[in-house]
């Protein structure tokens, strides 16, 4: 038996437009996207004479979750390739979920990528992403785990540059948001433009006023509807002095990007005792 342990990165979206919506119901959005310190554990270890593959989720907000997209990574490998290998998958929850965070998504690509190299299989990224978007429109994403304008269901990427290092505060209130329910209500109205070239020019600029001016987030109206208390927690962080605020991919967690540290903490303590709150790094590589 062979185990393993790796980490599975959280994301933020930087700013999230919606393009269209396809007629297979996936959307068509343009992105930028950038992986966060924030993680869950996996502990992944091969089986012996097992007819299945086990995963199990500790999410103490929820209970004990029995199935997560790991499985389906596992299971998109072994049709490919071929093996019957079966494993045991342990996913220390940190990332929270109906989130924004991509957290179910980056568990699957992590899985699939740790199967790889165990089983010597030699896929690559762009096999591995080729699999991985028939199950999930974030997960091509996490292969690479790097910052990106995504394109398409979020499977076309190309690598951008962060001049800053920022800090990033995480702001999640208790409810959380359905991905399917906050698109279907988006869907119902015009999407909100959002000047992704802009972003992403501000962003290899290192120039914080532009970017706070140009963020923005399709998506965020029809998630306020859901969980008012996004509007709430974007007001109490921009009334601390942070400029750069935004909600992740469809809700409900708010975050700050900052380059100031020690306000990001002093705000951050002020807020635990009534949110989800961490404090991270965005992952420039």
């Amino acid at each position: 038996m062979s185990t393993k342990s790796i980490k599975s990165y959280a994301k933020i979206n930087i700013s999230l437009r919606i393009v269209n919506k396809r007629e297979d119901g996936y959307h068509e959005l343009d992105s930028v996207m950038v992986p966060i310190e924030l993680h869950d554990s996996i502990i992944i270890s091969t089986l012996k004479n097992s007819g299945d593959n086990f995963v199990t989720v500790d999410d103490f907000s929820n209970g004990l979750v029995h199935y997560n997209l790991a499985t389906e990574g596992i299971n998109a490998l072994a049709n490919k390739y071929g093996f019957s290998t079966k494993f045991r998958v342990y996913i220390h929850k940190v990332i929270p979920m109906q989130a924004g965070l991509g957290g179910g998504s980056s568990n699957a690509a992590f899985t699939m990528k740790a199967v790889n190299q165990m089983l010597k299989l030699n896929a690559t990224d762009e096999e591995l992403i080729d699999m991985a978007k028939t199950f999930g429109a974030d997960i091509p994403f996490f292969v690479k785990c790097a910052p990106a304008r995504c394109h398409g269901i979020g499977d076309i990427m190309e690598p951008i540059e962060i001049k800053n290092n920022y800090s990033v505060l995480i702001v999640k209130p208790q409810s959380g948001c359905s991905t399917k329910e906050v698109f279907a209500i988006a869907d119902k109205k015009e999407y909100k433009y959002v000047d992704v070239d802009t972003v992403v020019k501000a962003l290899k600029e290192g120039d914080d006023d532009l970017l706070a001016e140009s963020i923005g987030n399709s998506l965020e109206e029809a998630a306020c509807s859901l969980v008012p208390e996004i509007k709430q927690i974007k007001d109490t962080l921009k009334a601390a002095g942070f400029k750069i605020v935004l909600m992740s991919g469809s809700g409900s967690t708010v975050f700050v990007l900052s380059t100031d540290s020690s306000l990001v903490k002093k705000v951050a303590k002020s807020l635990e005792d009534k949110y989800f709150v961490e404090v991270t790094k965005v992952i420039k590589k």
